[in-house]
């Protein structure tokens, strides 16, 4: 089992996507990538087509599985017309392949997207034999419910917040959406005992902006580890590691170097 509590006084280093700041991120490169850079844990998002195929991505957008090179929705496109546009998408399968083969001492924590796939994902990690390696993350308390049912020794993580609108993904708008988080950091701590209760969770995947020691002391007091996303200047990776956190995501693993040198 990957453990995901601090060791020697660092959080365990997670990589973003694989390294997203590195190589195209959720690709096999990105993996790879990210493990030569020292991570502990690869980060990546599943995804399930209308034909029930599991693959890595953050979501249905062409720009985002393809890089860039073409847009629309992925729509009812198969595996095989969508891997046209998208020659690097992996999928979660040749991933768990992966991890079972070139990466034996990753840990693998898997953001699952789409609700219906649920099942199909607890049966391929342990199908590749990765049950004890690997976190499983959600906004959908329902989905990790589920999860634990299915495989009560899974560990799982209910992320917070949730942006619907998909704001996040705005550069734009990124002081808006500093300046709201921050606004909610105050009553992030007396939330977090009801969203592991409600998730059945065994970690709390908070964004960084919302991390504090309060938050992270509400979430050891009832067992759950706190993972902080996504962290990617030193300033930011120094704050939550005096709060405590227990596991930071980046897009640039170099920053623990420079910030946490061993």
């Amino acid at each position: 089992m990957i453990p995901l509590e601090r060791r020697n006084g660092r959080p365990v280093r997670i990589g973003h996507r694989g390294a997203a700041a590195l190589a195209p991120e959720n690709t096999l490169r990105s993996f790879r990538a990210a493990i030569e850079a020292g991570v502990d844990v690869v980060e990546l998002d599943v995804v399930r087509l209308r034909g029930g195929e599991l693959v890595v991505g953050h979501s249905h957008k062409l720009v985002e599985l393809s890089h860039g090179a073409t847009r629309g929705r992925v729509g009812r496109r198969g595996l095989d017309e969508l891997r046209e546009l998208c020659p690097e998408l992996p999928t979660f399968d040749e991933a768990l392949a992966f991890f079972a083969e070139e990466a034996p001492e990753t840990g693998v924590h898997v953001d699952l997207k789409s609700a219906r796939a649920a099942e199909a994902v607890a049966e391929a990690l342990r199908r590749h034999g990765l049950l004890g390696r690997s976190l499983v993350g959600s906004f959908q308390a329902g989905m990790l419910r589920r999860l634990r049912r299915l495989e009560p020794g899974l560990r799982t993580a209910v992320s917070f917040p949730r942006d619907r609108a998909g704001i996040g993904e705005r550069p734009v708008l990124d002081p808006v959406v500093r300046g709201g988080l921050r606004a909610l950091r105050t009553l992030t701590p007396p939330l977090v005992g009801f969203l592991l209760a409600r998730s059945h969770a065994t970690a709390l995947a908070v964004h960084h902006d919302l991390v504090t020691p309060a938050a992270v002391a509400k979430a050891h007091a009832r067992g759950a580890r706190v993972v902080a996303w996504t962290v990617d200047t030193p300033e930011d990776l120094a704050r939550v590691d005096a709060a405590g956190v227990d596991a930071v995501v980046t897009n640039d693993p170099a920053i623990f170097v420079s910030t946490l040198p061993p």
